[in-house]
């Protein structure tokens, strides 16, 4: 694992008006299943503004181009950049958005420095605080502090999805429930439920290395089997019995594949949460929850990113 650490990562950057980025950052989501970031300074002072004053705004922030935004996508040693390169101009050019495409290689250890300096500390709904380790948090107001390190597996708290996700499983975690997480990645939503009041959770992913990465997350955050574990498998490979809550935080394709299975798994009268749907998606996967014998009770957007909670009819 240490010599694959080592090895060359590639940073892709897209280029895009500011006025796209955000169809342009769904774009760049596909083709990668660990987050990317996004330099955005469209609205920096107006955003100043609401919580300070302008004056306040750095000179370099202030010198960024505000008409531009940047997506920056980093692809590891064993995929191809080139096929990525090849879907974003594709599906770019089909969405008619300006762009320009750079690729550079990076180590691994800059890669998590870029993104790292970027994120700081997020409170999410009424009670959680997502805090990366190694920033303090000296005033919390109240909230249950949620220690993460995401390392090379997707989940922040930053990503508009994630905080849905987040904010439903607030609403229906309580001292019994057990929840599934599909599509653990870096375990973020099955620490919340903990924290919330969970009574366990469970984790799956594809990706051994962000099995590793919740395990090790949950255990920063006083979680251990069998109150947390997680397993590396194909959404429900290596999942057993039945849970009162379902999340799976992944993309529409998977969330439609996962569905029919869910049903096996979920408690009479439980709750089936699925986030990571794109604008584009949200009737197919509307129309796959009705024939799996799901009704939706609750569907909440943001930033063009579709959450649902569904229970059976």
């Amino acid at each position: 694992m240490a010599e694959e650490w080592q090895q060359d990562w590639t940073e892709i950057k897209v280029s895009v008006p500011a006025e796209d980025i955000e169809t342009a950052g769904n774009i760049a989501n596909m083709t990668v299943p660990y987050g990317i970031y996004i330099e955005d300074y469209s609205d920096v002072v107006e955003e100043t503004l609401e919580i300070a004053h302008v004056d306040l705004i750095s000179d370099e922030l202030l010198a960024k181009d505000r008409t531009k935004g940047i997506i920056h996508i980093y692809i590891s040693p064993q995929e191809n950049p080139a096929e990525a390169v090849s879907f974003l101009e594709e599906r770019l050019n089909a969405e008619n958005i300006e762009h320009s495409v750079t690729v550079n290689e990076c180590k691994t250890e800059d890669w998590i420095n870029n993104w790292k300096k970027y994120w700081h500390p997020v409170p999410v709904g009424k009670r959680l605080l997502i805090k990366p380790v190694w920033e303090q948090a000296e005033d919390t107001n109240g909230r249950v502090v949620l220690n993460l390190e995401p390392g090379l597996a997707f989940g922040t708290g930053s990503h508009p999805t994630t905080r849905l996700c987040l904010e439903l499983l607030e609403e229906y975690i309580n001292p019994a429930s057990t929840v599934l997480d599909v599509g653990c990645g870096s375990g973020i939503l099955s620490i919340a439920a903990l924290l919330l009041g969970a009574k366990s959770a469970f984790g799956v992913d594809i990706d051994k290395l962000a099995v590793k990465t919740a395990l090790a997350n949950a255990a920063e955050n006083g979680f251990k089997p069998p109150e947390f574990n997680a397993v590396s498998g194909d959404l429900s490979e290596n999942v057993s019995g039945k849970y009162s809550i379902i999340v799976a935080n992944i993309v529409a394709d998977v969330i439609m594949k996962f569905t029919p299975q869910a049903v096996d798994f979920l408690k009479d009268g439980g709750v089936f949460i699925t986030g990571g749907i794109i604008d584009s998606r949200k009737d197919e996967v509307e129309k796959c929850f009705a024939e799996n014998g799901f009704e939706i009770s609750e569907h909440h957007e943001a930033k063009g990113w579709h959450v649902f909670a569904c229970k059976r009819k």
